[in-house]
Protein backbone atom coordinates (compact mmCIF):
# COMPACT_ATOMS: atom_id res chain seq x y z
CA UNK A 1 0.00 0.00 0.00
CA UNK A 2 0.89 3.44 -0.27
CA UNK A 3 2.70 5.44 2.48
CA UNK A 4 0.04 8.49 2.53
CA UNK A 5 -3.20 5.86 2.91
CA UNK A 6 -1.00 5.37 6.52
CA UNK A 7 0.16 8.69 8.06
CA UNK A 8 -3.75 8.95 9.76
CA UNK A 9 -2.91 5.88 11.09
CA UNK A 10 0.82 6.47 12.26
CA UNK A 11 -0.58 10.46 13.57
CA UNK A 12 -3.47 7.86 16.17
CA UNK A 13 -0.14 6.50 17.38
CA UNK A 14 1.76 9.29 18.21
CA UNK A 15 -0.94 10.75 19.93
CA UNK A 16 -1.85 7.30 21.41
CA UNK A 17 1.69 6.93 22.93
CA UNK A 18 1.73 10.44 24.09
CA UNK A 19 -1.38 10.19 25.98
CA UNK A 20 0.02 6.75 27.27
CA UNK A 21 2.96 8.62 28.68
CA UNK A 22 0.93 11.17 30.12
CA UNK A 23 -1.21 8.36 31.53
CA UNK A 24 1.71 6.41 33.09
CA UNK A 25 2.88 9.37 34.97
CA UNK A 26 -0.32 10.46 36.47
CA UNK A 27 -0.52 6.82 37.21
CA UNK A 28 2.65 7.49 38.93
CA UNK A 29 1.59 10.35 40.76
CA UNK A 30 -1.29 8.83 41.91
CA UNK A 31 0.00 5.57 43.12
CA UNK A 32 2.88 7.56 45.23
CA UNK A 33 -0.14 9.72 46.90
CA UNK A 34 -1.95 6.42 47.70
CA UNK A 35 1.09 5.33 48.88
CA UNK A 36 2.24 7.91 50.85
CA UNK A 37 -1.42 8.04 52.47
CA UNK A 38 -1.29 4.34 53.36
CA UNK A 39 2.34 4.85 54.92
CA UNK A 40 1.30 7.82 57.28
CA UNK A 41 -2.30 6.00 58.24
CA UNK A 42 -3.62 9.52 56.93
CA UNK A 43 -7.24 8.88 55.29
CA UNK A 44 -7.24 8.73 51.17
CA UNK A 45 -9.84 10.45 49.67
CA UNK A 46 -12.77 8.47 48.29
CA UNK A 47 -12.03 9.37 44.75
CA UNK A 48 -8.49 9.36 44.06
CA UNK A 49 -8.76 4.64 44.06
CA UNK A 50 -11.62 5.09 40.97
CA UNK A 51 -9.31 7.33 39.59
CA UNK A 52 -6.58 5.88 39.78
CA UNK A 53 -8.30 2.38 38.39
CA UNK A 54 -9.81 4.59 35.73
CA UNK A 55 -6.26 6.27 33.92
CA UNK A 56 -5.38 3.07 34.01
CA UNK A 57 -7.99 1.45 32.40
CA UNK A 58 -7.33 4.38 30.02
CA UNK A 59 -3.93 3.71 29.56
CA UNK A 60 -4.57 -0.27 28.85
CA UNK A 61 -6.86 0.78 26.25
CA UNK A 62 -4.25 2.97 24.50
CA UNK A 63 -1.70 0.99 24.89
CA UNK A 64 -4.02 -2.18 22.82
CA UNK A 65 -4.72 0.74 20.93
CA UNK A 66 -0.72 1.28 19.69
CA UNK A 67 -0.82 -2.48 19.09
CA UNK A 68 -3.67 -2.71 16.95
CA UNK A 69 -2.27 0.12 15.07
CA UNK A 70 1.30 -1.76 15.15
CA UNK A 71 0.35 -4.40 13.30
CA UNK A 72 -2.12 -2.93 10.88
CA UNK A 73 0.44 -0.03 9.75
CA UNK A 74 2.92 -2.72 9.57
CA UNK A 75 1.18 -5.15 7.88
CA UNK A 76 -0.18 -2.93 5.87
CA UNK A 77 3.19 -1.23 4.70
CA UNK A 78 5.49 -4.08 4.34
CA UNK A 79 3.40 -7.39 4.28
CA UNK A 80 4.57 -8.73 6.98
CA UNK A 81 5.99 -8.01 10.65
CA UNK A 82 8.98 -8.33 12.83
CA UNK A 83 11.09 -5.66 10.53
CA UNK A 84 12.64 -4.00 13.57
CA UNK A 85 13.19 -4.90 17.40
CA UNK A 86 9.95 -2.71 18.21
CA UNK A 87 7.70 -5.44 17.96
CA UNK A 88 9.21 -7.32 20.52
CA UNK A 89 9.74 -4.56 22.95
CA UNK A 90 6.18 -3.27 22.28
CA UNK A 91 4.94 -6.41 23.19
CA UNK A 92 7.11 -6.65 25.93
CA UNK A 93 5.46 -3.32 27.17
CA UNK A 94 1.95 -4.35 26.23
CA UNK A 95 2.28 -7.70 28.20
CA UNK A 96 4.03 -5.72 31.28
CA UNK A 97 0.57 -3.27 31.46
CA UNK A 98 -1.79 -5.83 30.99
CA UNK A 99 0.05 -7.62 33.95
CA UNK A 100 0.10 -4.00 36.02
CA UNK A 101 -3.42 -4.14 35.49
CA UNK A 102 -4.67 -8.24 35.90
CA UNK A 103 -2.22 -7.54 39.39
CA UNK A 104 -3.84 -4.06 40.56
CA UNK A 105 -7.43 -6.35 40.25
CA UNK A 106 -5.75 -8.34 43.00
CA UNK A 107 -4.32 -6.01 45.56
CA UNK A 108 -5.89 -6.33 49.26
CA UNK A 109 -5.33 -7.69 52.32
CA UNK A 110 -5.61 -11.73 50.88
CA UNK A 111 -2.95 -11.11 48.36
CA UNK A 112 -0.42 -9.43 49.98
CA UNK A 113 1.88 -10.08 47.35
CA UNK A 114 0.01 -8.44 44.62
CA UNK A 115 0.91 -4.55 46.08
CA UNK A 116 4.43 -5.02 45.28
CA UNK A 117 4.39 -7.43 42.47
CA UNK A 118 2.23 -4.32 40.98
CA UNK A 119 4.71 -1.63 41.79
CA UNK A 120 7.77 -3.63 40.83
CA UNK A 121 6.12 -4.18 37.16
CA UNK A 122 5.43 -0.70 37.49
CA UNK A 123 8.91 0.28 37.95
CA UNK A 124 10.12 -2.52 34.99
CA UNK A 125 7.62 -0.62 32.80
CA UNK A 126 9.39 2.55 32.75
CA UNK A 127 12.16 1.02 31.38
CA UNK A 128 9.78 -0.44 28.96
CA UNK A 129 8.06 2.74 27.76
CA UNK A 130 11.77 4.23 27.24
CA UNK A 131 12.70 1.46 25.11
CA UNK A 132 9.44 1.59 22.88
CA UNK A 133 9.63 5.01 22.72
CA UNK A 134 13.35 5.12 21.58
CA UNK A 135 12.62 2.42 18.99
CA UNK A 136 9.17 3.81 17.75
CA UNK A 137 10.77 7.05 16.90
CA UNK A 138 13.55 4.52 14.41
CA UNK A 139 10.96 2.88 13.25
CA UNK A 140 9.39 6.68 12.64
CA UNK A 141 12.20 7.51 10.98
CA UNK A 142 11.96 5.03 8.03
CA UNK A 143 8.27 6.85 7.18
CA UNK A 144 9.15 10.41 7.08
CA UNK A 145 10.80 11.82 4.02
Amino acid sequence: MNLPDFVWLWRIAAWSMGFSLVAYFLLAASGIWMFYLRSTRLERPSWLQPLHYGIGGTMVALVLLLLTIGIVGTLGHYGSLNHSVHLPVGLAVVGLVLLSAGSATQIGSQHRWARSFHIGTNVILLVGFALVSLTGWIVVQKYLP
